[in-house]
Order: C-alpha cells, then structure tokens, then sequence
C-alpha cells in the first residue's frame, strides 16, 4: 500500500469522487455508486439524479467509502455501511432466508480506473475500507462477491470483486447467494 494513499469519501475529498466517476461516465451506466442505497427521489431517474443523491449523502455523512490515491488522484474506492445505509443487495430473498444476525458492515461495491486495473488496486480499496471500518470501532464486516471459481470474468460483472481477493483478506466463506455470489464474513477488531 506503500504507493498509494487511502482516504476517506467525504465533503474533502467529494471532488476527487466526482473526477474519478465523470471519467467513466458517472460509473456503471451513470449509478454514481447509489445502487445499494435505499431508493428515493432522486436516484435511478438519471445519471445527474444519481450525482446529486450521492453527493447529498456524502455530505450528510451517509455514505462512505474507501478511496485510494495515487498522488492527488483518486483511483479507486470501496463502497461500505451498514445494512440500513446499503439495503439494496441482490438475491434478498434468498439472502434473508439464510440470516442468522445481519452484520455490522456491508462491503458492496469496488471500483476502479481503467488505467488501474490488474494492479491488485481493488485489494488496496478493501484493505483501506476494513481499517476505516476499524477506526470506526470494528464488527462483523459482509460482502457477496463474485465465485469465479477460477475463471476469468469481465470486469463488468465484478462490481463487488471475487471470492478470492475475500479470502486473502481474511474473510470466511458463509455460503452461496444467486447463481455466482457468495456471502462471506471477516470480524475487524476496532483500533
């Protein structure tokens, strides 16, 4: 992690955000990493609708995410909260029906420049986010990645990384969720 700085989302860093997803058209079709937050006005009517519901949660310290730097640059980000501020997962159904104790965090959401992939990036923004995550006082942390079982897959379908980049991070695996995710679980001790 030596290379790159993590800093938090928020009002300070909200135009390194801004830069990073208008240069990849607001990120996944205009979503301004909003997906997994709870649905109102705004979000889903249109990439700008999507910017400023994010925004507006940055600033009311609703949103939060790891984002690495590189220099002045943001490249990527960890999206991360708790279930009521990231309530939007997929498969829930079948997620709810094999809860036992909803978790403190939900990791839900990677993304990063074009010019940084395959440089093991997203498994900075991960690590960035869990020590956030401790700073903050430490719990059980989720996520549903991607099982790829070994396979290559585009990067498209990888909004919330693999399976494996999990694991080396620590995290257990829970069981499955939809056709190719999984539920997995790490406990961060707070620092």
């Amino acid at each position: 992690m030596s290379e790159y700085a993590i800093r938090p989302l928020g009002a300070a860093t909200w135009d390194a955000f801004v830069h990073l997803a208008e240069k990849h058209n607001g990120v996944w079709s205009g979503c301004w990493c909003t997906w997994f937050h709870p649905a109102c006005a705004e979000k889903g009517e249109s990439p700008e609708g999507n910017r400023a519901y994010k925004e507006r949660l940055v600033r009311e310290g609703r949103a939060y995410a790891a984002l690495v730097f590189d220099g002045d640059v943001a490249v990527a980000w960890c999206e991360y909260g708790s279930p009521d501020e990231l309530p939007n997962i997929y498969h829930l159904k079948e997620y709810n029906a094999g809860l036992d104790k909803a978790p403190d965090y939900r990791l839900t959401c990677f993304f990063v420049d074009r010019n940084y992939r395959r440089k093991r990036v997203a498994a900075v923004a991960l690590e960035g986010a869990l020590d956030l995550i401790a700073k903050a006082g430490g719990g059980v942390e989720e996520t549903h990645p991607q099982d790829t079982r070994g396979k290559t897959t585009s990067v498209s379908f990888l909004y919330n990384g693999t399976r494996s980049l999990f694991e080396k991070a620590g995290f257990s695996y829970e069981r499955s969720k939809g056709k190719n995710h999984c539920v997995m679980r790490r406990t961060v001790a707070p620092s």
